[in-house]
């Protein structure tokens, strides 16, 4: 009887045991079947025992046959005993595993053993990234993922969904891990020396990099089997296997079975699933490496920015921009840097592999081509420097380009009222155009590099023939021709790659440079004065708290000094022996230059009572604030805080701070809430009218620039101090800071502390100071007691608001309807009826937008369409036909015109993605048919295969559209937050609250590395997939090439050629399809954009029949007047008819939403005005141009708005006024000194926003640049606002001396501006109700103007007496009286206004 594994009957040696038993291989075959007896016993109990004895008894028996086949001289050239040394090799290392678990464990011969738990991460069931911890199958095929991505199809994914990161994989983790790396370099020899970031790098996250590069090695070794596969099928067809006998039994060589048709398509298919599976565990462990250092560094820099000194923020040493370079790129060049670190050492591994086989096929006429390719190489280098270097410059156009728009889109209502649009978008257009160049210079470069890729591996080759053919006399064989092709192909990629890893490598060498700047700037100082002594000297930045009210509002107040009394309900004076809760001593402050800001400050801030800093812009009012607080640098002097102060403080900057966050967020700031006193704080600020309006009340998101909470509102003065300040934080005893430059709150203040020109002019509560400096008190008693300085009735402080709670609401109206409309433009571009069922859901998300790709396509011309899709179609036929050709001629080509794809489609632009997606898509449609030109049998397959490719990409799109979804989403939360903080620092710091927003900054990082590393595992699922389905499709092709008996043995090869070419380029279509589908929406945004209906700018009139003085006189005639914000909304001025004369001061005052505003802005054509018309100097504004009428009239807004630039682009963008005007303009605003003093005078450096001023010089600019224009009309609509009242009063005095022959209408919101005026129009409910002089209306007692200004005069009083027939009903102050909402005064006060 014959034994399959001893050989046969006519072989008897082979059961001869005459020699012995082991030196039969028929029973040695045996024995080793004895191990696999043990696995009968694999259901028992304890599993491990079992094992251990399988792989000891598999090891010595595998062994003993290896010795045997040693001994009968039986070596590596014969296949079983190949086999038979990998077994050995492999059950040993079983068994050594083993036997360390016994160890580890302490099983077996151990009494205590340990008890396996799970891992800590899966014993957290929000922990839904399971990579680390599946299984070695489920890690490389990435089969964890399929229950996500599946089910990404029927619902859509969500945060919760993808849940929390791995302990190991989270930014505090991989931070920790960084930051000892790094402070490990410090030495006590040199502590000042900067550490190396590339060490910490290498030492933190060295490993992974070595084991991902451990992972290329393989890959890229396994990526030559393909070639030498194929080369070898198509050499074998027709030749015939041999074998040889060794002790009775029949052996097969390993050359022999190399030779097998058969045997090389399934090692080719088994090397194409290794070598897949192994380099997308080096893309994997590279990126999610990559992902773990981003999250360290973004944790170093926030800390470092919670550190930062604050000059380095004033002086512009450190920008937020660059801050948010440094988050937003420097990190992620770090990243992608790392992405591509195994490249640096595998590329040298393909050039020498390569190398080395070529010339082991054809000899030394391979050196001629590899010389071709290193010769080339150089140029090819060059113009990827050319392509890095234009990049570089795009990137800065870009920059420029966005930073200009997005001062546009800020100031967008300043440049339409003043006519400058077109000057500002001139700007934005020649930037674009020196972009649009840079873009059209990197298309060039980038088209040179992909030819010169196509053309290098074809010059080497024709090189290597013609000298094959002058050495050998004959050209090479099909096989050599074939492999030789390939595998300079595989030596061109390392060279291509070369440039984009030496691009990124120079990269990274600069955002390192720049990170190891902003880790060694100067830092606020440690803050070791809180927990111990209560004095601290400011030799260096210290940081400092107490428990204080630090508020720097500049609010307007009226109140009257004559019958001041000082309070007797607490001292004032603090003396020597009572509690004072701040004290700086001889203090001398800097913003980090060696001119002193603040000097010989000597002063104390009295324990819970109210001080005040008064001063004149710019005497460092706010800057003594920021030094108690240690946010400025010492150059002497003491601070003492109080032990009870210096561990709470609350702080109100000057400028409006707030997060991205809820209203509620905002206000309670994150501390616990609590409804009864969160009540107080909205009643106290009267906030709850805004919050009302609201879509979703206090629980609204806003943002760090929200309008309605941009600033304190002037209306919520009075509320605010009253209910505020003395009730709410002085009746509990708080210490309150106020920074203000209105004086008429100091009948307030317990003390008070004047300043000038940086130093301490007097000090003392506001007797002392009427007392022992009388000039001061007399020159504040003098700007208080103006005859037109009463206090602004709350009826027209209530309109400002008003009008910006409207301006809010119709903002969410407006949204609301754009909201439903692009739903409305949605569905009838998805479905015309829309369900909620499944199938419904599944159309809509996996439908790929074509309609949107035809017209972003078409939006470039049809003849570019044609032109782009011939020549494609034209590169491919060509291509194809070339190959079939050298098929014939040479019988095989191989992978033509592979190229990198990767570097292409690393882009998120729209051009390379779409390229990219053609010529994959071009390739595999090339290669397909060329396969089944040759074998016919290969469609029989292709159908399956096809099903399976339709459902990996559907359902891999939808995934990957929702995952790069949450990673854009989650993405932007972590870049605001880093704004935020960086603009908000000196706030977060002096309420101590920085670990709680280091905290939330962690949480936002892991949140976005989640989505991140989801994307990159859906990634590697979708190529994982396509790949292994590309193998199947090469070893189909192979299949049916050899069972269909092809005589051509190069058309053989060029069909296992261009399977090959399916196997590369299959994933990146479905990758370009969802990068493509995910781009388009940006696309659908634009298209959105662009069909908002603009401003019709053109008139009736032509420009050249307006005067060039129009408007000469400034007379204005407003008749029968109707204007709406909206067609949809009610008009706010209804049939107003008004005359206003040359030169004539007006004013315009009225009640809550009356219309005053609204007609400063129908003056300038800003609003629909659809009946009736204005007509300024006998033309009707309607029929002007926009660009004529707007640029011939001025207006001062409320809010100050400069430009980036000089002070000389701020006055005069247009470039039309001479030196002594712009000088003359700045000294009407008292500007001219401060401008002298600055480096280039007009020509200084104005910041982006004007940050380089206070606020007060910010509005004293845009007072400076209405004086400018000189136009014959003037709009001033609260310009005064951000002064102090001494400024305000000149201010007041000069416009009336600079305009005095010209036209003035002031918009009301103090009635003392406008008591003298000429003209005063007071309107009701959009009804023009009163016009004449103020004069004349306030001695009309029943006029709707006098009864606003009794009003006022009440609301001065220091006391009410409330009486009815000769009884007192009431007496109090008017505030408290306020309060009283049933009393009679109340009443009388709400019938009045």
């Amino acid at each position: 009887m014959a034994l399959s594994f001893c050989g046969s009957d006519n072989h008897i040696k082979a059961y001869s045991v005459n020699d012995g038993v082991l030196n039969n291989g028929c029973f040695v075959d045996a024995l080793n079947l004895v191990p696999h007896v043990f696995l009968l016993f694999i259901t028992f109990p304890i599993l491990f025992i079992v094992l251990f004895i399988y792989w000891v008894l598999a090891f010595i028996t595998k062994s003993i046959k290896l010795w045997k086949f040693a001994e009968f001289t039986v070596g590596i050239r014969q296949l079983r005993f190949c086999i038979t040394a990998l077994l050995v090799i492999l059950y040993g290392l079983l068994m050594a595993v083993e036997i360390n678990v016994i160890r580890v464990r302490k099983y077996v011969f151990f009494a205590n053993p340990q008890k396996v738990k799970p891992p800590e991460d899966l014993q957290d069931l929000g922990v839904r990234f399971l990579q680390p911890f599946v299984n070695l199958l489920s890690k490389a095929t990435y089969w964890w993922m399929n229950p996500l991505i599946m089910g990404a199809h029927k619902r859509p994914i969500e945060l919760k969904k993808i849940g929390k990161l791995p302990i190991a994989m989270r930014a505090l983790t991989n931070y920790l891990r960084l930051k000892d790396a790094y402070e490990d370099q410090r030495t006590a020899e040199n502590p000042d020396q900067a550490p190396s970031i590339w060490r910490s790098m290498y030492r933190a996250f060295g490993r992974p990099i070595l084991l991902s590069s451990t992972f290329r090695y393989l890959a890229d070794l396994l990526g030559f089997a393909g070639p030498l596969c194929i080369s070898g099928i198509v050499k074998s067809l027709g030749s015939e296997n041999r074998t040889s006998t060794y002790f009775g039994v029949h052996f097969m060589s390993s050359t022999e079975l190399l030779q097998n048709s058969s045997v090389l398509a399934v090692l080719l298919f088994l090397a194409l699933v290794l070598q897949r599976t192994f380099l997308q565990a080096s893309y994997y462990v590279t990126i999610e490496t990559g992902i773990n250092l981003r999250g360290a560094l973004l944790a170093m820099i926030y800390n470092k920015i919670l550190r930062l000194s604050t000059s380095n923020m004033s002086m512009g040493e450190m920008t937020l921009g660059q801050i948010n370079n440094l988050v937003a790129i420097e990190t992620n060049q770090l990243m992608w840097f790392l992405f591509l670190c195994p490249n640096l050492w595998a590329m040298p591994v393909q050039v020498v592999m390569g190398v080395i086989l070529l010339y082991y096929l054809l000899g030394s006429s391979a050196l001629v081509g590899a010389s071709v390719i290193v010769l080339l190489a150089p140029v090819q280098y060059l113009i990827a420097t050319k392509l890095a270097d234009t990049q570089k410059i795009t990137l800065e156009h870009s920059t420029d380009r966005l930073k200009k728009t997005t001062e546009i889109l800020k100031g967008i209502k300043l440049l339409k009222l003043y006519a400058w649009e077109n000057i500002f978008c001139d700007s934005v257009e020649e930037t674009r155009g020196k972009e649009l160049t840079s873009l059209k210079t990197f298309a060039f470069y980038t088209s040179l590099s992909i030819f010169m890729n196509a053309a290098i591996p074809i010059a080497a080759v024709l090189a290597t023939f013609v000298m094959h053919h002058f050495v050998n006399e004959t050209g090479p064989s099909s096989s050599e021709a074939f492999a030789a092709l390939a595998l300079f192909h595989i030596l061109v990629t390392p060279l291509f790659l070369l440039s984009t890893v030496v691009r990124f490598a120079v990269k990274a060498l600069v955002s390192v440079q720049k990170l190891g700047e902003f880790l060694q700037s100067d830092e606020i100082g440690d803050d070791s004065w809180r927990n111990g002594d209560m004095s601290m000297c400011f030799e260096a930045v210290k940081k400092h708290m107490g428990a204080t009210k630090a508020i720097n509002r500049k609010q307007p107040m009226r109140y009257q000094m004559d019958n001041y009394e000082q309070p007797t309900r607490r001292q004032m004076r603090p003396t020597e022996t009572e509690d004072v809760a701040v004290k700086v001593t001889n203090g001398c402050f800097t913003w980090g230059s060696n001119l002193s800001t603040l000097s010989d400050i000597n002063i104390r801030i009295p324990t819970g009572q109210l001080t005040m800093i008064v001063g004149q812009v710019g005497c460092g009012k706010s800057s003594l604030l920021l030094a108690m607080l240690g946010e400025m640098q010492a150059m002497d002097g003491k601070v003492f805080w109080s032990n009870k102060n210096r561990y709470s403080v609350a702080y109100a900057a000057q400028k409006s701070w707030l997060l991205n966050a809820t209203v509620e967020e905002n206000i309670t700031f994150g501390s616990p809430f609590n409804k009864q006193r969160y009540k107080a704080v909205i009643d106290a600020c009267s906030l709850q009218p805004d919050i009302d309006l609201l879509p979703f009340g206090d629980q609204t998101e806003i943002g760090e620039r929200d309008d309605p909470f941009s600033a304190l509102d002037i209306h919520l003065s009075d509320h605010l101090m009253q209910e505020g300040i003395l009730k709410f934080l002085q009746d509990d005893k708080r210490t309150v800071v106020l920074v203000t430059h209105k004086l008429q709150y100091l009948i307030h203040a317990d003390w008070i502390i004047a300043m000038k020109d940086g130093s301490v002019l007097r000090e003392g509560t506001l007797k002392d100071i009427q007392i022992h400096d009388i000039e001061l008190y007399d020159h504040w008693k003098t700007l208080m007691n103006r005859q037109d300085h009463e206090l602004e009735k709350d009826i027209q402080q209530d309109s400002q608001t008003t009008l910006e709670r409207k301006t809010l609401r119709r903002a969410f109206y407006s949204r609301e309807a754009k909201n439903q409309i692009d739903d409305e433009d949605e569905e009838e571009e998805e479905e015309e009826e829309e369900d909620d069922n499944l199938s419904t859901t599944t159309i809509r998300r996996s439908k790929i937008p074509w309609k949107v790709c035809w017209c972003y396509l078409s939006s470039g011309g049809f003849f570019m369409v044609f032109l782009m899709v011939s020549s494609k179609l034209l590169k491919h036929s060509v291509i194809v036909a070339i190959d079939y050709w050298l098929a014939v001629w040479t019988s095989s080509k191989t992978n033509q015109s592979d190229e990198t794809v990767m570097n292409s489609s690393s882009e998120t632009h729209i051009p390379p993605t779409l390229e990219s997606l053609t010529r994959a898509t071009l390739l595999c449609l090339s290669a397909i048919g060329v396969i089944s030109s040759i074998t016919p049998l290969f469609l029989i397959a292709l159908l399956p295969l096809a099903v399976a490719f339709y459902f990996i990409q559907k359902y891999f799109r939808v995934a990957s559209k929702d995952l790069q979804d949450l990673d854009d989403s989650t993405q932007l939360p972590l870049l605001c937050h880093f704004s935020e903080t960086a603009e908000g620092l000196t706030t977060i710091r002096a309420f101590r609250h920085e670990a709680r927003f280091k905290q939330r900054m962690l949480e936002l990082t892991d949140t976005n590395n989640t989505a991140y590393l989801f994307l990159s595992a859906a990634n590697r699922w979708l190529e994982v997939r396509t790949d292994y389905l590309g193998a199947v499709i090469v070893l189909t092709a192979a299949g049916a090439s050899i069972w269909s008996s092809l005589t051509s043995s190069g058309l053989v090869g060029l069909g296992l050629t261009y399977a090959l070419t399916v196997t590369n380029y299959l994933n990146w279509v479905v990758r370009n399809l969802a990068d493509l589908e995910v781009q388009m929406a940006a696309v659908k945004k634009v298209n959105s954009f662009l069909s908002t209906e603009s401003e019709n700018y053109e008139g009736s009139m032509d420009t050249s029949q307006v005067p060039e003085s129009w408007p000469h006189d400034g007379e204005i005639k407003i008749q029968d007047l109707c204007v709406r914000y909206d067609a949809m909304l009610k008009p706010v001025l209804k049939h107003v008819n008004a005359y206003i004369e040359p030169g004539q001061k007006v004013g315009i005052c009225g009640r809550t939403g009356s219309g005053k505003s609204s007609l400063s802005l129908a003056f300038f054509n800003m609003v629909d005005i659809f009946e009736g018309k204005i007509i300024i100097d006998g033309i009707d504004i309607c029929k002007l141009p926009l660009q004529t009428l707007r640029s011939r009239l001025s207006i001062i807004l409320q809010d100050p708005v400069l430009f980036s630039g000089s002070i000389r682009f701020n006055l005069d963008p247009e470039k039309t006024c001479t030196d002594d005007r712009l000088w003359e303009a700045l000294e009407i605003a008292q500007l001219k000194n401060m401008v002298k003093a600055l480096p280039g005078g007009l020509d200084a450096v104005v910041t982006e926003g004007g940050e380089n001023f206070s606020v007060g010089q910010r509005q004293l600019f845009c007072l400076a640049r209405a004086f400018v224009r000189k136009s014959s009309i003037l709009i001033m609509d609260e310009a005064t606002a951000s002064i102090d009242m001494a400024t305000e009063n000149i201010l007041q005095k000069v416009v009336m001396t600079a305009f005095a022959d010209r036209t003035v209408v002031t918009i009301a919101h103090r009635v003392s501006s406008i008591l003298d005026a000429e003209q005063v129009l007071v309107f009701s409910s959009g009804i023009l109700v009163e016009c004449d002089s103020g004069p004349n209306l306030l001695t009309q007692e029943e006029s709707l103007f006098s009864v606003l200004h009794r009003v006022h005069t009440i609301l001065t009083a220091d006391l009410v007496i409330v009486m009815k027939r000769g009884n007192i009903l009431e007496y109090d102050k008017p505030e408290t009286l306020l309060e009283q909402e049933d009393g009679m005064f109340a009443s009388f006060v709400r019938a009045d206004m």
